[in-house]
């Protein structure tokens, strides 16, 4: 490890079973015409831990507005953008919401999936395939007829068990995880379900409380198997009861040939930098593999001024010096603009960029 380097420079600015469809009749039989196979992409993360704001900044990277497909179920979770179709998990639910109840399991369970239906549709679309997707209905509960889902350039698949069945993570090419902290947790689901959902406080105490026991068992493992986890957790520089001022960590792993981690100065040295946020940046192990930290705590009082850290990054996927910045000048308005969760989301979206670039050895141009 080189030696400590601390930089201080100008301040920046402060169930019943649910019918599934068999596997045979849900993949289309004839192979589209592509030169390559589809790159696919895992995140995985609990409920409400802004797996939709992720989807929004990668696909944004890519071009388009994702949106549901033209003429389908209005309910359909599946969003499609330019080269981009994203798949929620959800909708290979084996049990139904009344299903999961008679049952005594949750959502979180294994035995609440149809895995095997998941590996044969996941496998069918990298090989260019249509398939027959069903349609987890979050408002009704139950499922909806099918849809038809056309292979994509990129294949993103997010939810709950991207990466739990094996058979399911061997097709994928790069997995995020969102590793959101319970304090955090906490604190966001406070704010979305009283002020928005009108729940009280004791329910959501006890519908976290409910969930847990599966979350540890079930979710949180998934994270040792991805190559970019991003830790969101309280902040270390002041008093903060409300999650409102974060702590976040982009922990890239070493070695891996489709990205490389991005570094603050200098790459492999330990680096503490206070302009107004703190960044750090150095070497750790995480699950007893090689891993690179870079860390931001702390929050922006204007996004303009993103363009000073912008300039102290080094390999970060970016096409010119300013994307990241302009990227998160587009996205102002979602949650995390003004922090390291957009910033650090922004970065893992031009890190699947750069490996699609690696994998197809095609050249994309930036949206």
């Amino acid at each position: 490890m080189n030696a400590i380097k601390s930089v201080q420079s100008a301040r920046v600015g402060k169930a019943a079973s649910m019918p599934r469809p068999s596997v045979a009749k849900s993949i289309r039989g004839r192979r589209a015409l592509k030169v390559e196979a589809t790159v696919v992409v895992g995140l995985a993360a609990d409920s409400g831990c802004g797996k939709s704001t992720f989807m929004r900044r990668m696909t944004g990277v890519f071009g388009g507005v994702p949106k549901p497909p033209a003429g389908g179920n209005p309910d359909s979770n599946t969003l499609i953008s330019d080269s981009t179709t994203v798949i929620c998990l959800d909708d290979y639910h084996s049990l139904d919401r009344k299903g999961r109840s008679g049952a005594g399991v949750t959502a979180l369970d294994p035995k609440a999936q149809n895995f095997e239906l998941m590996y044969e549709q996941v496998k069918a679309l990298k090989e260019g395939k249509s398939v027959e997707k069903p349609i987890y209905n979050h408002v009704s509960g139950l499922l909806d007829p099918a849809e038809t889902i056309k292979s994509p350039e990129i294949l993103v698949i997010e939810g709950l068990h991207p990466f739990y069945d094996e058979r399911v993570r061997e097709l994928l090419d790069f997995k995020i995880y969102l590793d959101i902290s319970d304090e955090v947790k906490f604190s966001w689901k406070i704010q979305r379900d009283m002020a928005e959902r009108g729940h009280s406080l004791d329910s959501i105490k006890k519908s976290i409380e409910a969930r847990k026991p599966d979350f540890d068992a079930y979710i949180d493992p998934q994270k040792k198997e991805a190559d970019i986890i991003i830790q969101v957790l309280p902040t270390q520089l002041v008093p903060d009861d409300e999650g409102k001022i974060l702590r976040v960590r982009m922990i890239m792993k070493d070695g891996l040939k489709l990205f490389d981690p991005t570094y603050l100065f200098d790459e492999g040295s330990t680096v503490s930098w206070i302009p107004c946020i703190k960044m750090f940046y150095g070497p750790d192990t995480f699950y007893g593999e090689e891993v690179s930290v870079l860390e931001m705590d702390g929050q922006f009082d204007k996004l303009e001024e993103l363009i000073y850290v912008e300039s102290h990054l080094s390999n970060t996927s970016a096409k010119f010096y300013g994307e990241i910045t302009q990227q998160m000048l587009k996205n102002s308005g979602f949650p995390g603009s003004n922090n390291g969760t957009g910033l650090f989301q922004t970065i893992v979206g031009l890190k699947v960029r750069e490996a699609y670039e690696r994998i197809t050895k095609k050249e994309m141009a930036t949206a």
